[in-house]
């Protein structure tokens, strides 16, 4: 599965963004318009997920623009959720796996596919993980 994020529209050309040792970086294709400016940036979750899990940690930002920003969660089965609430609304897009999830008083059970709004400061957790969770979290305004 691939994430793509547009930037803005515009007449296009495409390249593969190349880092400072001059090898293609494979996690993300740069899309320019013919002045040169940076238009899409696309992700593989593949590649995201051994990223997070090569750094061992439960989240791993991915994408932080002025608006927003864009992270792939973990948790896996019978794991406890330790997240607190955030100054940030929270849009939850659930890659894989099964779990409910209680925002304020409200829960419900969500899987692959699911989508979840969270407004800024409102307690939420996930639980009752039942199959190891991904999750795509995108924060707005940025997270930290």
């Amino acid at each position: 599965m691939c994430l793509i994020v547009a930037d803005k529209i515009g007449a296009v050309s495409g390249h593969t963004a190349r880092p400072a040792s001059g090898r293609p970086d494979r996690r993300h294709t740069v899309r320019s318009e013919q002045r040169g400016q940076r238009l899409m940036k696309a992700f593989r979750l593949d590649e995201l997920e051994a990223e997070r899990a090569a750094n061992d940690g439960a989240y791993l930002q991915f994408l932080r623009e002025r608006n927003m920003s864009v992270g792939l969660y973990a948790l896996n089965a019978g794991q406890l959720d330790p997240q607190q609430p955030h100054r940030q609304d929270e849009v939850y897009l659930v890659v894989s796996g099964r779990a409910a999830i209680t925002v304020g008083e409200e829960t419900t059970e969500v899987g692959r596919g699911s989508v979840v709004y969270v407004p800024a400061g409102t307690p939420h957790k996930f639980h009752h993980i039942s199959e190891d969770l991904r999750v795509m979290v995108v924060f707005s305004p940025p997270e930290g």
